[in-house]
This record gives structure tokens, C-alpha cells and sequence, in this order.
């Protein structure tokens, strides 16, 4: 059963904010694409990408197919965050990144048939990304991290 316990408030809370935030800076650069095009900030340049596949373009052109693994592994991430009993609030917080991620993502897949990727590493040859990535990233290095922490 869903319980708004405190532990589920700041995960809904993680996911709003994840949410908001990607969906934002999707929303200005697609407005201001010719302002931010190619521009350096610090480590990283602005580029504008519209991404009809998955990671690394796998799967590109598949919006049916992607759309709805978006679907069924965000509610089998809620599942896991709001309804499991017996998990660990660190687990959970890695969870919830992921979630925001996916359903970030998830939102310019489903609306828009692609996602909007715009954040360019200027030190590594790394795809270009968003926000619902660096979410999706920072919550598998959360879990993983946890998983060795705790392994026995």
C-alpha cells in the first residue's frame, strides 16, 4: 500500500524537481537554439541533438517500442520506490533518480517522438546528453555503490 511516509515525500520531491529541471532546459534550449548553439561553459558546450533512439542511438526510429519500455520500467520503478517494503533509503534515492530519468525522457519520447539531448563534455569523446541522463547516471553509480557496500 502507498504510504506518503516522510521517505516517499522526498523521493516524490526527487523525482518533481528531476522532472522540472530536465523538462526546463529542454524547453529554453529548444527556444533559444540559436543563442546557445555551440556556446562553451566551462567544461561543457551547448549542442542541440534530436535523438530518435535510445543510449548511443540504439534502436533508433523504434518510438512504439521505446515508448513503451519507458512505460513499463517507470512503473516497475514506482513499484519498487512507493510500494516495496523492504528496501534501503539509499536504494530508494538511486531509484528515484532513475525514475525522474525515465520519465523525463519518457515525457519527449512519447510528446515529441524523440528526446532532446544538448549537453556536450568538451574533455572526453562522450555522446551528447541531458539532464534525465546525468539523473539516470548519478542513481546506477548510487546503486551500485550501495550494492558493494553492503555486500557481505
Amino acid at each position: 500500500m502507498l504510504l506518503l511516509n516522510r521517505e516517499n515525500k522526498i523521493n516524490l520531491i526527487i523525482v518533481s524537481i528531476i522532472i522540472t529541471l530536465d523538462q526546463i532546459s529542454k524547453y529554453i534550449i529548444t527556444l533559444n537554439y540559436d543563442y546557445f548553439l555551440n556556446k562553451n561553459i566551462f567544461i561543457f558546450s551547448i549542442n542541440y541533438i534530436r535523438n530518435y533512439g535510445a543510449a548511443f542511438n540504439i534502436f533508433e526510429g523504434n518510438r512504439v517500442f521505446l515508448s513503451s519500455i519507458s512505460i513499463i520500467s517507470s512503473l516497475i520503478l514506482i513499484y519498487f520506490i512507493f510500494f516495496k517494503e523492504r528496501l534501503n533509503l539509499l536504494d530508494r534515492y538511486g531509484l528515484s533518480l532513475i525514475l525522474a530519468g525515465s520519465l523525463g525522457n519518457g515525457i519527449d519520447r512519447i510528446i515529441k517522438g524523440y528526446v532532446i539531448d544538448f549537453i556536450n563534455l568538451k574533455l572526453f569523446d562522450f555522446p551528447i546528453f541531458n539532464i534525465a541522463d546525468i539523473a539516470i547516471n548519478i542513481g546506477c553509480i548510487i546503486l551500485i555503490f550501495n550494492y558493494f557496500k553492503f555486500k557481505k
